[in-house]
């Protein structure tokens, strides 16, 4: 069964969609089996799969509204051997409907039932805000990963999120876990940075991934080809981390399964 991980942070420009981008080439690159789907009505996630969300028939905003099962809409993506479900700005028009539809937060849920056995992982860019589409995200999703930067706001988005996370966990998904926190566009040279990064290991210890992303001008060029940093250039530090990003999160599946 495939494990579902809702890529978030209520903070924007902190590294989600970049996330989830190269860690799905990433995990792919360890013959797993990934798909995205990208829940963000900016499309941003379907563009850094090489995908022309303009010219999309189906999307998720019609999985959500009940249009279509999730495997009609799934398509691959241009570089990376993995799989998309991917989004454009029609999904604005899926959380307006969904607003006034029963059982609302658990649409996504019920669309992954019939294919997330197909998957290693799945992976859910989410929107950078607290609205109906991250609540199903949440809602559906066995974990969450954390993108953040080392800085002062973002240990107060973290809070925010964290108590998001609990109150799903105590209604519509007991299951919901904090996956991890990643540490994205880091400067070991600034000292803020580090004492952030200082506290988040104090606080959450091995929650914390040991894989820290850096800034990385490779990394920021990709989506602008439609591609995986990995595919842009193997050899940039910012592709290297996401490989050993998948390598960390491979490596905790394998020890969880063992201890099931």
């Amino acid at each position: 069964m495939g494990k579902i991980l809702a890529i978030a942070n209520q903070k924007g420009g902190v590294g989600k969609t970049t996330t989830c981008v190269n860690l799905a080439a990433s995990l792919a690159a360890t013959h797993r089996r990934v798909l995205v789907v990208d829940l963000d009505p900016q499309g941003n996630a379907t563009m850094g799969c090489g995908v022309d969300k303009s010219s999309l028939d189906l999307t998720v905003c019609e999985v959500l509204l009940d249009a279509v099962e999730a495997a009609q809409a799934i398509v691959p993506a241009v570089e990376g051997n993995f799989q998309l479900l991917p989004s454009n700005q029609g999904l604005t028009l899926a959380e307006v409907e969904l607003l006034g539809q029963a059982e609302r937060e658990f649409r996504l849920r019920r669309a992954f039932a019939p294919i997330v056995a197909n998957y290693d992982y799945i992976l859910i860019d989410c929107p950078p805000s607290l609205n109906m589409l991250t609540v199903n995200a949440l809602a559906a999703a066995d974990g969450v990963l954390i993108p953040m930067q080392c800085e002062y706001y973002a240990l107060e988005g973290l809070t925010a999120l964290l108590g998001t996370i609990e109150q799903i966990r105590s209604g519509a998904n007991p299951k919901l876990r904090l996956h991890g926190i990643l540490r994205t566009m880091f400067d070991p040279r600034n000292n803020l940075a580090t004492e952030v990064s200082g506290q988040l290991t104090h606080h959450f210890g091995e929650r914390v991934f040991r894989t820290v992303i850096p800034r990385n001008v490779r990394l920021a060029e990709a989506p602008s080809f439609g591609r995986p940093a990995l595919y842009h250039d193997k050899y940039s530090r910012g592709a290297l981390a996401y490989l050993a990003l998948a390598g960390e999160i491979n490596r905790r599946e394998a020890a969880e399964s063992a201890n099931a």
